[in-house]
């Protein structure tokens, strides 16, 4: 076969390091942290943090002040309403210019993101980048196993493209998990925004509420998908282990 392709042989030898350390690498995650890793995971699930019965703790005060309502004098009183409403403002701009209410000195400078879900997060966060990069690793080997394609004795690779399907369902999935921490910061940016523009509307101040208790019962279910994911990885790759390593077994050609 090697005639039929001049591969160099320093560029072999390098290749087939590269082999050897991916395959140290894999059997170690397997064997050694995929169950430490779900065995941490595990216990974070029952700290304090993530158990929190009152929802309402989890909550962040949004420190607007509603501002007094502006009274104008209606057309009996001799003004017309219409030229109050063209008043100039002092930077030169017309009321009519401005939709809604004007936007107020927020105390502090800014207004503060949900703190105690921005620690949970920053917690979260890292482990997912983890499950993507081991199951990255974990992913390699298995492809690097694949055997060349063959007519019949095909079982064990059956075996290796599910295994390797599965991780890559995991990479997916926990990439999502990702977007989703993303979609909860610009939903509540928007929210909040709202807030700043409509202070007197009490319903936006409670889907603030709303969406940081859900987010944060999110981030439980995240983290209990990281934990039996691992669990499912371990569980799988462990059952078929000697068909992911020899695919085809050796007395074949005796069958025959």
């Amino acid at each position: 076969m090697s005639s039929l392709l001049k591969v160099d042989n320093e560029v072999k030898g390098k290749v087939d390091a590269f082999r050897a350390q991916i395959t140290s690498e894999a059997e170690d995650l397997v064997a050694n942290f995929f169950p430490k890793k779900l065995l941490e995971l595990d216990s974070f699930l029952k700290e304090p943090i993530l158990n929190v019965q009152n929802l309402k703790d989890i909550q962040s005060e949004i420190n607007l002040i509603v501002p007094d309502p502006i009274t104008f004098t209606n057309s009996h009183d001799g003004v017309d309403v219409s030229n109050a409403k063209k008043r100039k403002l002092e930077d030169g701009i017309e009321d009519d210019d401005i939709q809604g209410s004007k936007s107020l000195a927020v105390p502090g400078g800014m207004l503060k993101c949900n703190g105690r879900l921005v620690d949970l997060i920053e917690r979260v966060k890292p482990e997912i980048h983890t499950l993507i990069e081991k199951c990255n690793t974990v992913k390699m080997w298995v492809q690097l196993l694949i055997p060349r394609i063959e007519d019949g004795n095909n079982f064990g690779v059956s075996i290796q493209e599910e295994t390797v399907a599965e991780l890559r369902t995991v990479e997916g999935e926990a990439a999502s998990y990702l977007d989703q921490i993303s979609r909860y910061y610009i939903t509540r940016a928007k929210l909040v925004s709202k807030i700043a523009k409509y202070p007197h509307v009490e319903d936006y101040r409670r889907t603030v509420s709303e969406i940081d208790e859900k987010q944060y019962i999110s981030l439980k279910i995240i983290v209990s998908e990281l934990r039996n994911q691992y669990v499912t990885l371990h569980d799988m790759i462990l059952k078929n282990i000697e068909k992911i390593k020899r695919p085809r077994s050796s007395n074949a050609d005796a069958l025959y």
